[in-house]
């Protein structure tokens, strides 16, 4: 397989995961609101969402041009994939791409979840970097991380602290 075929092959395969993921996020969304979930950090949301559109279109242009196929980086993506996958079943109805919060709900302690804070994320950092080098594309894979981190820890794991936290309290004046 040319590394041309094979760019198309994995865009192809992302839409699809993407697409699929979103679909069970929505179900799990409103299987959580119709249990009283409050959802926190609505307005970051837009943010990672123009994120991954923009490197899902900026790789495979970047990759085009390079006509390379680096075999190693395989590897960790797929790694990456089986950890994401594992923190999705982990979290069940609970998994979602955005911040819901069901008072009441501990925070679960199962799968990958015992040895790390948040597996999901780790997933994404290292996709967001070996997915574009597999073909060579060295810019998005920097920019696009550095994005993410900065959105990561600068937004998204603030937020969901503080929505642990208002649980959390929320349990206590119970």
């Amino acid at each position: 397989m040319s590394s041309h075929a094979a760019i198309v092959a994995v865009v192809v395969a992302l839409v699809i995961q993407r697409a699929l993921e979103l679909r069970l996020a929505r179900r799990n969304q409103r299987r959580a609101q119709a249990r009283g979930a409050r959802e926190f950090g609505a307005r970051h949301y837009p943010a990672f969402f123009l994120l991954h559109g923009a490197w899902l279109l900026a790789w495979p242009l970047e990759g085009w041009s390079r006509g390379t196929f680096a075999w190693p980086w395989l590897v960790p993506l797929l790694s990456a994939q089986l950890l994401r996958y594992w923190a999705i079943a982990s979290l069940g109805e609970r998994w979602n791409t955005r911040v819901l919060v069901v008072p009441g709900d501990a925070p679960l302690r199962r799968g990958p979840y015992r040895m790390l804070s948040h597996p999901n994320y780790v997933a994404v950092v290292i996709e967001l970097a070996a997915v574009p080098l597999v073909f060579g594309a060295h810019v998005t894979a920097v920019v696009a991380s550095i994005a993410n981190l900065v959105l990561l820890l600068g937004v998204r794991i603030p937020c969901e602290v503080a929505a642990l936290r208002w649980a959390s309290d929320a349990d206590q004046s119970r």
